[in-house]
């Protein structure tokens, strides 16, 4: 059984690290429910297999799947990867599985966030979300891993950090009153800087155009390394991604982060507009109390959605006018690692893509002490 912490990880020592900071492994979940992927979820399994693959090509991989799908997961997944059965309501690791924090001996914990589905009643997707609520916990039991239970609803594509000191989140998501309605800008900054470790928050106004969660910074902005972020770029004037990135773009240009330096900002191509098409709505099933998608509907694309790997950048790719271009900007930004792109539409049709749905364990350092809290 896992250690229920009563501190706070800024408290004892530790801080979120980088994306970019050496992994244990990666986690996700098995897509299932029919009522948010097209065709039984089985063209999604198909793509989340591939991400899997490519991950695994990097470090570990784990995938959470249900008794009910654990034989058909476990014909598609690379025999590499880990399959352990875990009950969840949908499939976005990156939001319900825990964000891993670290301290300077190398020992690993992890802070479980309170999930409420992206809004509750008031906007969230889906109803139930109590299995979801349980993911991070049930992570953190089987890597062994002692837990600090966050007093807020958050949400892990809601924060990136630079591993020294800086988060940087979006107005949108964390101020929106169907997360915690009752706490102000200070209120959510005091939370951020006691279970994350930084001591300097950015806020950037609007996420991507049109993103269900309420503008993740994971689909708009990321920290590639300390002092450089990627952030989602748009030239087209009449679009509304134009001012959103724009905006961002000056608020970034304007920050200092935690050791007061500026931002380099490296701007990536929005791919589109992509939209859903009639055949991909056609192959949903519809179902009370969850977000109903229909033919036509603007997708939030976004290469930013990236996933950093021990050695690799895997990406999506989501429009081949625009694939080539994300692909040589990462390769730039990352030149020590190698770009592995994936066909992702079918993770956008659901809501989000690569990055959402996976979650990182960072490495502990052997010789730390941290061996029994680690992978």
């Amino acid at each position: 059984m896992t250690r229920t912490l009563a501190r706070t990880p800024a408290a004892d020592g530790f801080r979120m690290p980088g994306e970019f900071e050496r992994h244990a492994g990666c986690w996700m979940l098995w897509p299932e429910r029919p009522d948010n992927w097209r065709d039984a979820a089985r063209p999604a399994q198909l793509a989340f297999a591939q991400v899997a693959l490519s991950i695994g090509q990097f470090e570990p991989v784990t995938v959470g799947v249900s008794a009910l799908n654990f034989t058909s997961a476990r014909t598609l997944l690379p025999e590499n990867v880990r399959l352990v059965e875990l009950a969840h309501d949908d499939c976005w690791m990156r939001d319900v599985g825990p964000t891993c924090v670290v301290n300077d001996r190398g020992v690993v914990r992890g802070v479980d966030w309170h999930f409420n589905a992206w809004g509750g009643l008031n906007g969230g997707l889906y109803f139930p979300w109590d299995q979801d609520e349980l993911v991070a916990r049930k992570v953190l039991e089987i890597e062994r891993l002692a837990r600090y239970r966050a007093p807020i609803i958050n949400e892990g594509g809601a924060i990136h950090v630079d591993g020294q000191g800086t988060a940087l989140v979006t107005e949108e998501c964390l101020l929106n009153p169907n997360r915690n309605p009752r706490l102000d800008r200070a209120a959510i900054e005091k939370n951020l800087r006691a279970y994350l470790g930084v001591s300097q928050v950015i806020w950037l106004g609007k996420g991507v155009f049109n993103d269900e969660t309420d503008g993740h910074i994971d689909e708009l902005a990321c920290f590639a390394r300390p002092g450089v972020v990627c952030l989602t770029w748009c030239d087209k004037r009449r679009d509304p991604q134009y001012a959103i990135s724009h905006d961002a773009w000056e608020r970034l240009r304007d920050a200092r982060d935690a050791r007061g330096r500026r931002l380099k900002v490296v701007r990536l191509p929005m791919p589109g507009p992509l939209y859903m098409h009639a055949r991909e709505a056609h192959g949903l099933i519809t179902r009370e109390g969850t977000k109903a998608r229909t033919a036509g509907e603007r997708l939030a694309g976004s290469y930013a959605n990236f996933y950093i790997a021990n050695g690799g950048i895997v990406m999506p790719l989501l429009d081949a006018r625009t694939d080539s271009l994300a692909a040589r900007r990462l390769k730039r930004v990352f030149p020590g690692r190698r770009v592995v792109g994936v066909p992702a539409r079918e993770i956008l049709l659901g809501g989000g893509n690569i990055h959402c749905i996976t979650q990182q364990i960072p490495a502990a350092r052997r010789g730390s002490g941290a061996r029994a809290q680690s992978l």
